[in-house]
């Protein structure tokens, strides 16, 4: 009995109990993957290499049989390894892809599906599941945006919107960047935009599975979250809808501001501001790295502070429909479990909940 090929959909939902197996290069797996899919190369880098230059150049059946040459000392490593992914599960089920679904997922789920477990095989492969996740931004989604002026904690409140069982995507999370110039400090490196775009894609579509109508939390963003651009199609969906404004008075942020960044080193937070120095002015840079220099973090903070005020106010402005999508919220302070509570309310009197 051969290995059963199924869609990128059903492929997904099983994947949530059963172990997804990339056995593309590593190097194609370091670059993008489906999230959760354990690397199991058939080739290295080099032998991917060899493989598809006798491909082009020579035939495809000596493409072949070096692919064998190459699969062969393998085929009890990548039996027991499958072993050991279901070391702790009752069941039997494999999920496999390669690029495109073709010779390299086809040898090894025919090897697994010979020695006895069930093995399922992504149609299309992994270029399939790219051309599914793309088809996911195009899709009318029930965002809730939060949005505010820098340093109004938008962040924390999505978390205890999370914790009060309310559905977000914490977008920085993903993007592991905090979106300003300092969103990179202390942060694992960010992954490719592709990556990105997996991990955003794969959470909506288990939103959708669960209830397509329940709202969807999310912050209130710049295209671009440090160095991932993020797909038009997808940033032009969030723009569209209901964009709920912390309002908060300046010093309160500027507090919030310092308490979060005010414990970095001076060189730290010097070169990030050095990153900003075309679009904040020589003056102003010159100034901030003063401040710094002069222990004065209040007022490196505050010329910040004011920079992204104008920059998102700037964008706020350019928003097509903001009279209609536009809530404005006044709040006293930065507190984001009470902030988020007066946010439910709202929502729930706006939609009639209870």
């Amino acid at each position: 009995m051969s290995a059963e090929k199924i869609s990128v959909p059903d492929f997904l939902r099983r994947a949530q109990s059963a172990p997804v197996l990339d056995v593309r290069s590593p190097a194609e797996y370091i670059h993008a993957h489906i999230p959760g899919a354990v690397s199991m190369p058939l080739f290295s880098d080099e032998e991917r290499k060899q493989v598809g230059t006798l491909y082009k150049q020579t035939s495809r059946e000596e493409a072949i049989k070096a692919g064998l040459d190459f699969f062969g000392p393998k085929m009890r490593s990548i039996v027991e390894q499958a072993e050991i992914l279901l070391k702790k599960s009752r069941q039997k089920t494999l999920l496999v892809h390669c690029w495109r679904g073709g010779m390299r997922s086809g040898a090894v789920a025919w090897l697994l599906n010979l020695y006895g477990f069930e093995v399922f095989v992504l149609e299309g492969g992994y270029k399939a599941f790219r051309n599914w996740v793309l088809d996911q931004f195009k899709k009318d989604h029930p965002f809730q945006l939060i949005g505010g002026h820098t340093g109004s904690g938008k962040t924390e409140v999505l978390k205890h919107l999370s914790q009060s069982g309310r559905r977000m995507i914490d977008l920085e999370a993903l993007a592991c960047h905090k979106g300003s110039a300092f969103g990179g400090l202390d942060r694992a490196p960010q992954p490719s935009a592709e990556m990105f775009e997996n991990l955003v894609a794969l959470q909506l579509a288990k939103f959708m599975w669960e209830d397509p109508q329940e709202a969807i939390w999310i912050e209130d963003e710049s295209q671009r979250i440090g160095n991932i651009n993020m797909p038009s199609e997808l940033w032009n969906g969030f723009r569209s809808k209901p964009l709920y404004f912390l309002d908060i008075p300046f010093e309160e942020r500027l507090a919030f501001v310092l308490q979060e960044y005010g414990g970095y080193s001076k060189e730290a937070l010097i070169n990030a501001i050095v990153r900003i120095q075309k679009r904040l002015g020589g003056l102003e840079t010159k100034t901030a790295v003063n401040c710094l220099l002069e222990n004065d973090f209040r007022g490196c903070f505050a010329i910040l502070l004011k920079y992204y005020d104008k920059h998102y106010q700037k964008a706020l402005q350019n928003r097509p429909q903001l009279e209609e999508v536009l809530v404005r919220i006044p709040l006293a302070g930065v507190d984001p479990q009470r902030n988020a509570s007066v946010l439910i309310n709202l929502f729930n009197e706006r939609h009639g909940n209870k």
